[in-house]
């Protein structure tokens, strides 16, 4: 017996393959969609602020929108700004100083490691002298190769640097015209919904609003704890750019593995150009070892997984897997998107209980 659809079937049907041809589009197109994913994003959480700007009265005037738009974006731009110019001093301290430090880097660690692989057969010179000789040779032996590599990679390296530096202009563009018409967006796209499910729609979005709310704010008390750690652990441990490092790698730790990588990295320079043995080092690994265990296990599950209603084992495998699918961008968004997932996962729980399919014995 043939199937037969209503008519109201056919045109669920439809709009179903229009949505996943939507999808399907959207994902082939990831790479030109940062931009305008990462201005969303920012779109969202400084919208309140243009808004409380907006409603400011300046000598009975109210402040025009492009005005507040505008102001909020120099704001964020200044602030990014700062962070870069933290670095800047840290930079141009250290790398001088380690390309000195170096040698004398490998020497302590020849003296070390050369006679723990000798028990093994090995022999191996880590120094400076060792370690010049050993890229000599290889270079010698393989030189068109590398040089055929170098060549592969500085025009991958120079198209993907260009291609990041566009995206970076692009997003402040793409930014004040969303924060001019957020709104009227936000309304133009509600007119799409079907009208049976406006108001269930409606209560889901205002719903997930207060989760999205509630994991910033859990995310900026992170961010401040980790800083104080940081910058109060490695002052402790004597560093000199102890403040510098520490508010860097607290700061950037909305973005996940970057500011910690970041840190680290800085805090293991520091170390070499400060200290003489291993001791900075041992310190560095105790210092961010602990950080992370503290950051992964329990200020991001309590703070921001418990304020966003998921587990701790949750917030884990959702950084895991959306960075697994989406990359760099995925780990951005896997908390604010597992939340919104929540919330609808929530719903389809309650319809399914209330179902005829589940009660029915």
């Amino acid at each position: 017996m043939p199937l037969s659809f209503t008519s109201e079937q056919k045109q669920s049907m439809l709009w179903l393959a229009v949505a996943i041809a939507l999808l399907s589009l959207l994902s082939l197109l990831g790479p030109v969609l940062m931009p305008f994913i990462v201005a969303s994003i920012l779109s969202y959480v400084l919208t309140p602020w243009v808004d409380k700007l907006c409603a400011l009265r300046i000598k009975k005037f109210g402040l025009p929108r492009s005005v507040a738009a505008t102001l909020v974006i120099v704001i964020l731009i200044a602030a990014a700004l700062a962070m870069v110019l933290i670095m800047i001093p840290i930079l141009q301290k250290e790398v001088p100083q380690l390309q000195d430090q170096i040698p004398s880097f490998f020497n302590k660690l020849d003296e070390m490691l050369t006679p723990m692989l000798s028990e093994f057969g090995i022999k191996v010179r880590l120094d400076s002298t060792g370690i010049k000789a050993l890229l000599t040779e290889q270079m010698a032996n393989s030189g068109d190769v590398i040089g055929k590599a170098v060549l592969n990679s500085i025009r991958v390296g120079g198209t993907a640097v260009l291609g990041m530096v566009a995206n970076l202009l692009l997003i402040p563009i793409v930014l004040f015209y969303l924060l001019m018409d957020w709104h009227s967006l936000i309304k133009r796209l509600s007119h799409f919904i079907p009208r049976r499910f406006v108001k269930s729609v409606a209560n889901a979005v205002e719903e997930v609003d207060d989760i999205l709310a509630q994991y910033l704010r859990g995310q900026i008390l992170v961010m401040i704890v980790l800083a104080v750690y940081y910058s109060v652990a490695l002052s402790i441990a004597r560093f000199d750019l102890a403040l510098p490092v520490g508010i860097i790698t607290g700061f950037l730790v909305f973005i996940p593995y970057l500011g910690y990588g970041l840190g680290l990295v800085l805090a293991l320079i520091g170390a070499i150009l400060q200290f003489d043995g291993f001791s900075g080092l041992m310190s560095v690994a105790i210092i961010y070892g602990i950080g992370q265990m503290l950051e992964s296990f329990y200020l991001t599950p309590r703070l921001v997984g418990e304020r966003i209603g998921l587990h701790p084992l949750t917030v884990i495998f959702a950084l895991m897997a959306f960075g697994q699918l989406f990359g760099f961008i995925g780990i951005l968004i896997a908390l604010p998107a597992s939340a919104v997932i929540s919330v609808a996962v929530k719903h389809i729980r309650t319809s399914y209980l209330n179902s005829p399919f589940y009660s029915q014995t």
